[in-house]
This record gives C-alpha cells, structure tokens and sequence, in this order.
C-alpha cells in the first residue's frame, strides 16, 4: 500500500513538471522550487479527498469535495505556492480553506498558517483532519475571509483559493512589505486570471497576470473594515 502511494505520489509530481514547462513561457517559471515540490511531495493528497474519489487522488486534476467546493489540481497548488516565495519563518494566510490540501503543503513551508473556511462543515471537517495528521502549525477558522485575519497580520504571504470579482482591499492592507498575494480574480461566469501581486518595501504594489484559471467563486459578504 505505502509503495503503491509513493507511486503515485511520484506520479502526480512528475506531472505537475511536465504542465509548469508547458506552461514556462505564460508564468515565467518552467520549474518549480525544490521547497515548492518537496512541500507538495510530501503531503498525503489520498487523506484530503472523500471516499468516493480515492482512485483519482493523485491525478493531476481538481477533485469534487462536497458543498460545491474542489480540492484544486495539483499543478495549481504548485503554482500558488511557489508564486509565494516563502522564506523561512514565513507567516501565511489562505482564504478558502475547503478541505485543507493547500494549508497542509503550506504548512511544509511556513512557521505559521492562518485558514479561513466560510462553509463551516468544511472548516470543521479540515480542522480535525489536520490535527489527526499532526500539522500543528495550522490554525482554521470558520468565517467569510474577505476581510482576512488583522489578528495576525502582517503576512508574508496571503493566498486565496476562490475567485472574488474584484481584489478584496484588507487583504492588501494585511499583506506585508515584500509579501506577495496569489489570487484568482474574475467575475462569475466570465474568465479568471491568476494574480501575483507583491507589496514592495515602500508599500507599492506590483501586479502581474500569470495564468488563466478557474476556480470557484469567493462567497460572502464583502464588510467594510474597521477602523483602527
């Protein structure tokens, strides 16, 4: 059984190689980091898909996690991460939680990771199934992230796994100076890119367009930020 998943954990890794050449002169990157693919590699992607799709967990494709959400391709998750450019001791944030694969790669290279879920059987679900698996660097909340998390903010990273029409601004605002926000962005129905955008020292921001997606949309309700 253990030789078999590493198989097909070599597998999914091999693929995901092979779409980032493909995909090399849109992103900027043939490759992805060592860091970025151990991280991958190292987490049990057959533990965060629901039984019925046990088969297929570690194809190279989005997988259907109940409540209309997906655990996203692998590829995308190898995508997002190295976009990041996490260093050491790095704090993250991930908005859309869904059943905890990304904010268990994450966890692999970040001291601390921040996840906010709005569909709280998903929350609750992705809560226990990180303790059990013993990422203890994790901490989810079940809420709306659109407003983030300001408790532990400033972040070196912020990555968020639903498309929401528009870049929510407190999320800008919690992202630190030499952090970088990956983001879908793109209005219901109508075609989304991947964004990279990195807070330079000085507070400006640089946005880049790295490759169309799709993902599902970011719900909730959009609340103004207190003041502070």
């Amino acid at each position: 059984m253990a030789a078999r998943e590493s198989r097909r954990r070599a597998g999914m890794l091999r693929a995901i190689g092979r779409d980032a050449q493909e995909t090399g002169e849109a992103t900027g990157r043939k490759a992805f980091s060592p860091e970025a693919m151990a991280a991958l590699g190292s987490v049990r992607r057959h533990e965060f898909v629901p039984k019925a799709e046990l088969d297929f967990a570690y194809d190279n494709r989005p997988l259907a996690i109940g409540h209309g959400q997906t655990i996203s391709q692998p590829f995308i998750v190898a995508l997002m991460t190295d976009l990041l450019g996490l260093k050491q001791g790095a704090t993250v944030l991930e908005v859309g939680t869904g059943c905890g694969y990304q904010a268990a790669v994450l966890a692999a290279l970040a001291d601390r990771v921040y996840t906010i879920e709005i569909v709280e059987p998903l929350a609750r679900d992705a809560a226990e199934r990180l303790r059990r698996l013993g990422y203890a660097n994790v901490e989810v909340r079940a809420g709306d992230g659109y407003n983030g998390w300001p408790e532990h903010a400033p972040y070196d990273g912020i990555i968020v796994t639903a498309a929401p029409p528009a870049v929510p601004p407190p999320l800008l605002e919690q992202l630190k100076p030499g952090g970088c926000l990956v983001i879908p962005v793109g209005k219901p129905e109508r075609p989304q890119d991947l964004m990279a955008i990195r807070k330079t020292t000085d507070g400006s921001l640089q946005r880049a367009d790295v490759l169309p997606v799709a993902f599902v949309p970011l719900t909730g309700k959009r609340r103004r930020t207190p003041a502070r």
